[in-house]
């Protein structure tokens, strides 16, 4: 997907919300350092001086709108950066460009970061010939989930579930909950259910059952495994995926070929432990979505730095306004 129409997924409204947050959290009160800049009419250069993906354009803009200044770029989302390397110039009131500086440029920073490490492990992915979905998780900033999702996507991973709401999963602890409340407990009061393995069944099918019901047609139910065994259960009793949960790469790909075998049309995730490094291990023919937490919560921030210049000096090179 083209990164410069992923802006069009952030709503207007949303984008200004967080702005303003942020701005909020920076500054909730007095401004003393206004008194030192004044309020006259600046421009400053932002500036790239470190390698990566240009991303997080819309909340740059966002915060900068919200003091009334304007920002005209001179390179597209998605953009390779090769520093030094100037990115945009930012016009408006002093004391406002200087408050939103640190705020506007922590969020393209972070967002940037993410995109870099997505392309990254995109990269990595394809240069093994796999043509699977590499994603992200859940495990994301609280506050600044959408930044770091945005991210993901500019890179050209998949985001996974944004929220909750996305997608059914059925993790460990839901298939314990489903076997020991309600009308489940039969598991663990009915005598004929002894054997540990039995039991993990019943209670694996009555969690898959309550989140089929609960997904309905317009939602993909997905079951956290950690053997074959439990693997092959969660596709019988009706899973769209099957997340093979800290598997080895050696035996991640055997798990993944008999339950295809069995079950074609059930997609199979690898998920736990894969880093950048290890990631072509978990490239294989039968998996079909490779997740790496470490997307959003190891990524590296990119360096940028915005720099006011004075009527008189250098003006930036003419260049096409994206």
């Amino acid at each position: 997907m083209d990164p410069e129409g992923l802006q069009l997924l952030l709503p207007a409204t949303t984008l200004a919300t967080l702005a303003n947050g942020w701005l909020q959290e920076d500054c909730p009160g007095l401004n003393f350092a206004s008194l030192v800049t004044g309020s006259a009419p600046s421009q400053a250069v932002l500036w790239a001086k470190s390698p990566g993906i240009l991303a997080g354009r819309p909340f740059f803009d966002a915060i900068f709108t919200q003091l009334n200044c304007q920002v005209s770029w001179y390179l597209p989302e998605g953009s390779k950066l090769v520093p030094v390397v100037k990115v945009a110039e930012v016009r408006g009131p002093t004391h406002h460009l200087l408050l939103g500086e640190r705020v506007a440029l922590n969020t393209l920073a972070r967002c940037s970061g993410i995109a870099s490490a997505a392309a990254t492990a995109v990269e990595v992915a394809r240069s093994t010939g796999w043509t699977g979905h590499v994603a992200g998780t859940r495990k994301t900033t609280p506050g600044f989930r959408l930044v770091e999702k945005y991210g993901l996507l500019v890179g050209g991973a998949a985001c996974h579930r944004y929220d909750l709401g996305g997608l059914v999963m059925v993790k460990d602890n839901h298939v314990v909950a489903a076997g020991s409340m309600g009308k489940h407990c039969l598991v663990t009061s009915d005598p004929s259910v002894r054997d540990a393995s039995k039991a993990f069944r019943l209670m694996e099918d009555a969690a898959v059952l309550k989140a089929r019901q609960a997904a309905g047609f317009s939602l993909k139910v997905e079951v956290e495994c950690s053997s074959l065994k439990e693997a092959l259960q969660a596709a019988e009793a009706g899973a769209d995926l099957v997340m093979l949960d800290n598997f080895k790469p050696e035996e991640l790909h055997p798990t993944a070929a008999t339950l295809k075998a069995k079950f074609p049309s059930v997609s199979v995730e690898a998920s736990g432990g894969i880093t950048v490094d290890n990631l072509p291990q978990f490239c294989g023919t039968y998996i079909d979505v490779i997740s790496l937490g470490m997307l959003t919560q190891a990524a590296p921030a990119l360096d940028f730095s915005l720099k006011l210049f004075a009527e008189g000096d250098t003006p930036v090179p003419h260049a096409r306004r994206f």
